[in-house]
């Protein structure tokens, strides 16, 4: 790969995505950037641009921390800085790895030196080669839990804690956080998501001419990268000058009152939590008068802070999509576009006749004139056919409207439309049993790469998590037979032991929906939906994937592919029509298939069957027998299941029930999804070997 990078002001288009980089490149309080968009939209390479823009910084000489001569941490490491000597270098852009081990995020001991020399000493990660540069993390949404905990931690105090293997250290960590994601692939973390100071929706421009002349510049840069970056070398040279120039004029630009009425009135009408919306619109605002090259803050600018720095914090649940109402965002600016005027005391009313008096004249204040009860005073209604606003009532005044109807349920050969599901609502944890080896998550008990640490073993394969601990211990008895000389320690490779962590993973949850006209009912469906909604909610939280299966007519559909993308089902959930038979065997079948072939993609990642259906199966000779043999499959495998028994009215035939055993799993009444919620009465009525269990 060429170490020439692709010019920042060679990119076609992605006006705001330039915009939300450049004002992080003259005000870093603004808290970085989180681009949002669709594969192969140049995310990344604009990001990795953006670091030759940037300003050289003065460092300390010799310290690994990157300190300010002019303020160097006394705090640090490598300190105390007294007489500091001091050299320049550029901003550094470090990349952050979607599987990255902890140790290399926050630094650990240096083993080298500890079994070489006999001391403690601590190898920086890397948010320490980070500070007062760019944290670049590609792929933000799939950084795993321990990663994203680590990374709050960092962001919300500008410092890192270190306390491992013997070894404590703190350490100033302020960084320019950007990410780039793709929503398809999954959401990010509430907490995260929130320390972005700016989101970026992008996607890739449907305009021919723009689509070549991208190809165009690509093409040029992989023939000829040197030459390329030489074309736009003075357009690169006259963008820094104005980063730098924006950077002095930063401290002189005022927030005035009506500008920061503004930006509060804006943060309390889209009801945005906590008071940080607040303040990175103030200071993007701030960032943006800078870079226009003006000391004041006009409206203008507190209109794009807010398009940049709200829409990622509107989310209510992971359902919503980020978003603005622009119509709601300049009626509010109209509307507090003037300070605020002190309030003064209302002038009495004067005595007497006349027009402001209280006369019962055309143009007194009585029930005629305008402000009274006529029709242009806002009172009553002026009679209609006849009749008077007394006699009227409540029903005569309501806006004529459908009359409803008697609810009929739909012929199960027929297509009924998609009815809205219920509230979703919180559930309970519960978990397949055993121990796994899947990837970092919030459900089930397994071994991770993060967790806490249980026990030590040999090392199996490449020794990647050392335990310093076991490894000195195992060595220790065999120092004085290896003719030990000084404080260096002889180590064989037998000695070495690795850590066991434990954790908790994520799994596959594999929705199989039941559409037939059997479950067509609306009150029902309704009930279904929401309880599936609850659980896609749950998963999310759980940071599971997902996948869904809906069966009606004569055969099974993969409504959505395995996925962490929980929105997805949402929407697909939501537009789930029902009617036609019930071929069950057939939804049984395509799970089956499904979970195979993710078995082979990712063996590790354990999966929970849930069939939402009133155990009928209609559909061609033997329908209930074949869906029966179906179940038995997920029964040899050893399968977690859950099946939610849609049976209602006073006979029920008890098929859910049936499948749930042939399944080896347990049923949930749908009579019973108002009391707890799903996952708890899963417990709750499971059977002692079911593959589901209580969680601790």
């Amino acid at each position: 790969m060429s170490e020439v990078r692709y010019p920042f002001t060679a990119i076609v288009g992605m006006a705001d995505l330039r915009l939300g980089l450049l004002l992080n490149a003259v005000s870093p309080a603004v808290g970085g950037v989180l681009v949002r968009g669709e594969k192969g939209t140049a995310k990344s390479t604009m990001v990795r641009a953006l670091a030759g823009l940037l300003p050289a910084i003065a460092v300390v000489d010799d310290c690994r921390f990157a300190c300010d001569p002019a303020a160097p941490d006394p705090q640090c490491p490598d300190g105390p800085h007294a007489a500091v000597e001091s050299r320049e270098r550029p901003s550094q852009l470090v990349e952050l790895p979607v599987g990255v081990a902890e140790d290399r995020i926050v630094g650990s001991l240096d083993l080298e030196r500890a079994l070489a020399e006999g001391v403690k000493a601590y190898e920086p990660g890397l948010l320490a080669k980070a500070h007062r540069g760019v944290l670049y993390i590609d792929e933000v949404n799939l950084l795993q839990d321990h990663v994203v905990d680590l990374l709050l931690d960092a962001a919300a105090m500008g410092r890192s804690y270190v306390e491992r293997e013997g070894v404590s250290v703190r350490h100033a960590a302020r960084f320019l956080l950007v990410g780039t994601m793709n929503p398809e692939e999954g959401e990010l973390r509430p907490q995260l998501l929130d320390r972005f100071g700016l989101t970026v929706e992008i996607a890739a421009t449907r305009d021919p001419a723009e689509r070549a002349e991208v190809v165009r510049r690509r093409l040029a840069y992989d023939a000829d990268p040197a030459g390329f970056a030489e074309r736009f070398a003075a357009e690169e040279r006259a963008l820094a000058e104005h980063i730098t120039v924006a950077r002095e004029l930063l401290p002189k630009v005022e927030l005035t009152d009506v500008a920061l009425r503004q930006i509060t009135a804006v943060c309390a009408a889209f009801e945005v939590d906590g008071l940080r919306a607040d303040i990175v619109m103030a200071r993007t605002a701030v960032a943006l008068a800078a870079w226009a090259g003006r000391t004041e803050v006009l409206e203008e600018d507190v209109r794009k802070a807010a398009q940049l720095a709200l829409p990622h914090r509107r989310r209510r649940n992971p359902f919503d999509a980020p978003g603005l109402d622009e119509e709601q965002l300049d009626r509010t600016l109209e509307e507090h576009t003037q300070p605020d005027e002190p309030e003064t005391e209302p002038d009495p009313e004067p005595e007497g006749d006349g027009p402001e008096g209280d006369g019962d004249g055309p143009d007194g204040g009585g029930d005629g004139g305008p402000g009274g009860g006529g029709p242009e005073g806002g009172g009553a209604p002026e009679p209609t056919d006849g009749g008077t606003p007394e006699a009227s009532t409540p029903e005569d005044t309501e806006a004529p409207g459908p009359q409803p109807v008697p609810a009929q349920h739909p012929s199960p050969a027929r297509e009924s439309a998609p009815v809205a599901a219920g509230d979703p609502y919180r559930t309970r944890l519960f978990t397949v049993q055993g121990t796994g080896h899947g990837a970092q998550g919030r459900r089930s008990p397994a071994e991770t790469t993060g967790g806490h640490t249980i026990r030590a073993r040999r090392p199996q394969g490449t020794l990647s998590r050392l335990h310093l601990t076991a490894t000195l211990q195992a060595a220790a008895p065999h120092q004085v037979a290896r003719g030990r000389a000084g404080r260096a320690l002889v180590l064989h490779k037998d000695d070495f032991r690795e850590q066991v962590r434990q954790g908790r993973e994520s799994n596959l949850v594999l929705f199989v929906v039941d559409a037939s006209g059997s479950m067509a009912a609306r009150q029902r469906m309704t009930a279904v939906k929401g309880a599936v909604l609850s659980l896609l909610m749950d998963a999310y939280q759980r940071r599971d994937k997902i996948g869904m299966i809906t069966f009606r007519g004569a055969d099974a559909e993969l409504a959505l592919p395995p996925t962490s993308s929980v929105e997805v089902g949402a929407a697909r959930l939501e537009t789930l029509p029902t009617g036609g038979r019930t071929p069950l065997a057939a939804g049984l079948l395509r799970a089956h298939e499904v979970l195979r072939v993710e078995r082979l993609r990712d063996p590790n990642r354990r999966p929970l069957l849930v069939v939402v259906t009133d155990g009928r199966a209609t559909g061609g000779r033997d329908a209930l027998a074949r869906s029966q043999r179906a179940a038995a499959l997920f029964a040899a495998q050893g399968t977690a299941s859950v099946v939610l028994d849609c049976e209602s009215g006073p006979v029920r035939l008890g098929l859910a029930r049936t499948l749930a055993g042939l399944l080896g799993g347990s049923a949930v009444s749908l009579d019973e999804l108002r009391a707890e919620g799903v996952a708890s009465l899963v417990r709750a009525n499971r059977p002692v070997s079911t593959s589901i269990r209580k969680a601790a």
